[in-house]
């Protein structure tokens, strides 16, 4: 008695890509940049002048 069986095997791999980590920190550190540029800029040029 022979069977037949259609199996479909699925390999599934963790991706652990150090490029995607490097990509998400050059990210978040150019916002905290951005952000402390505007920050200092409204301390000297806005704030500044009135105290």
């Amino acid at each position: 008695m022979v069977q037949n069986k259609d199996v479909e095997v699925e390999k599934r791999e963790k991706k652990s890509d150090s490029s995607k980590v490097g990509v998400a920190a050059i990210k978040y550190i150019t916002y905290l940049i951005i952000f402390f540029g505007i920050l200092w800029f409204l301390i000297n040029y806005v704030v500044g002048p009135l105290l």
